[in-house]
């Protein structure tokens, strides 16, 4: 879906919002309904689908341009589509103004604002050559790639090759699927029969869409390679620029557009260049300079960095290479000292890509399987002293010291992976800076209780735990309460695990701890001063 453009296919959309307020709306019409009853109706509607949906930042993009229509609908006056987008924008932004840096909110802006601004001349011009609805259907595309461009070369510096025709015969099929999709969702606790007739027919359109994205990523240089970071953007807007003003500034009836084009493509590259610059410089501003954890924001998964004295640990690697990579480069880590991984499951061990040939030491839990030793190898390979842990295990990370706490030699029999993590304790030395921190990978309950009746005495007592198994309801109680932390981390992202679970939130709760997580808090870094621990979460400052 995001080498053939169509990615915003996956996403609610104005134009899904459009389709549900018109059902809406063409209904009570039929029933003959006062205006005011309909647009109180296709409210209630339109929140009722962001509940649905849920309100990503797309979603209450369009959802609040959907509103301010109706809005002014009711009040007899016109909606015109750019004052519309624009006091969607500012409301939203006075309300959350982390939207500002929100990638998926930029480009829902930018591909509404390329609809308003583009999609009129560029039918016009490709009509006169092509039959009016084909020029239409072409105009369509193309001007929201050419608004969205832009930032998507901040996201990966290519141009899509297929992206205007994969998409003009994917998105017709998008509004069936939205309707007849949400119809069945809505019918399911009622007629569940219904519900999943109606969703077996929404896969028709869903599969469509799903086989134009596969033929256009499969053909030949489905994208050309472009200049990376803000240089290749100004590039870009650059030629897009001189491009459509060659085509559609060329006589003198076109000139409001060619005013509006100029207008909209400066618009564009300050957003682009405040999506990469200003996020930027508005987070190196807030955070503290001095943390000494962080928890990366990597989804579903596990990624932890410690610092001390300028030498940096990382606990696990989540699923992916990019999102780590983003945090490190967010951070501005460059080189691993230690590598701890806890476990081989994909979500910790998934990203190791991103930092091979940049790890000094390796510690690693059990490995188990023969991708486990390749993983290794590879590490070692790129420079890496590769140890496998043991309870008992110590070293040093700057003024912390580490201890293995589990497992035991020979692991008690123990055969599954995530009873097998290896847990690490990092407390700092007498007199020495720091926090004390325990990392429990994936331990399920027996394996905590086993821990906690091996542990030292007092090994257990920490200021900070990372949450077992994403905060699953696999935990152990008394564990938690000898470790008795100030501060909690859980490394989670969107699941159907039910992660974390409403026990282990409130056994933190009842102990007194914070509790920061990944999905809702994005990156979340601590610093310790004077023995006060001090937070800084990317979505709460």
């Amino acid at each position: 879906m995001r080498v053939s453009s169509l990615s915003h296919l996956t996403a609610v959309s104005g134009a899904n919002c459009a389709v549900v307020v018109a059902l809406i709306m063409l209904l009570g019409g039929a029933l003959r309904l006062p205006r005011a009853v309909r647009i109180l109706l296709s409210l209630a509607a339109l929140g009722g689908f962001v509940v649905l949906v849920t309100p990503e930042p797309s979603v209450q993009r369009a959802a609040a341009m959907a509103a301010l229509v109706l809005l002014a609908l009711a009040r007899g006056r016109p909606a015109g589509g750019l004052p519309m987008l624009g006091a969607a924008v500012a409301l939203l932004l006075l309300f959350d103004p982390w939207l500002a840096r929100s990638y998926a909110f930029a480009l829902s802006v930018l591909a509404t604002a390329g609809l308003l601004l583009l999609t009129g001349p560029l039918t016009a011009l490709l009509s006169r050559v092509l039959p009016t609805a084909l020029a239409a259907g072409l105009a369509v595309p193309a001007a929201a790639q050419v608004a969205c461009q832009p930032v998507l070369l901040l996201l990966d510096p290519v141009i899509p090759v297929y992206g205007v025709p994969a998409n003009l015969l994917a998105a017709p099929a998008a509004p069936i699927a939205t309707v007849v999709g949400l119809l069945g969702c809505l019918a399911l606790p009622l007629l569940p029969a219904v519900g999943v007739a109606l969703l077996h027919l929404a896969w028709a359109p869903a599969a469509w869409i799903g086989s134009v994205a596969r033929t256009a990523a499969a053909a030949p240089s489905p994208s050309l390679p472009w200049l990376d970071g803000g240089l290749g953007v100004l590039l870009f807007v650059l030629a897009a620029v001189a491009g459509l003003a060659l085509l559609l500034g060329r006589h003198r009836r076109r000139e409001r557009w060619y005013r509006a084009l100029l207008g909209g493509s400066a618009g564009l590259l300050a957003l682009a260049v405040s999506v990469a610059a200003g996020g930027a410089l508005g987070r190196a501003v807030t955070r503290p300079a001095d943390w000494s954890i962080a928890l990366c924001d990597i989804g579903q998964g596990d990624a932890v960095l410690l610092r001390s004295e300028g030498a940096v640990a990382l606990v696990d690697t989540g699923p992916d290479p990019e999102p780590l990579a983003d945090c490190l480069d967010e951070l501005g880590i460059q080189r691993i000292d230690l590598l701890v991984l806890t476990h081989f499951d994909a979500d910790h061990v998934g990203g190791a890509e991103a930092v091979l040939g940049r790890v000094e030491r390796v510690v690693n839990g059990p490995p188990l399987e023969a991708d486990h030793h390749a993983l290794l190898e590879r590490l070692a390979a790129g420079g890496a002293a590769v140890q496998q842990g043991a309870s008992g295990d110590t070293g040093a990370l700057g003024a912390l010291d580490w201890l293995a706490l589990w497992p035991p030699p020979g692991g008690l029999g123990m055969h599954e992976g995530n009873d097998l993590s290896l847990v690490l304790r990092f407390a700092p030395r007498p007199g020495a800076a720091g926090a004390s921190v325990l990392l429990l990978g994936d331990l399920g309950e027996l394996a905590q209780r086993l821990m906690l009746g091996r542990a030292p005495p007092g090994s257990l007592d920490v200021d900070v735990v990372k949450v077992s198994h994403h905060g699953s309801a696999d935990q152990a109680p008394p564990l938690y309460a000898a470790a008795s932390p100030s501060l909690a981390l859980i490394g989670v992202g969107e699941n159907d695990y039910g992660h974390p679970a409403p026990s282990i939130l409130d056994e933190l709760d009842a102990l007194g701890a914070e509790v920061l997580r990944s999905d809702t808090d994005g990156l979340a870094v601590v610093a310790v001063e004077d023995g006060v621990l001090r937070l800084w979460t990317e979505r709460g400052g």
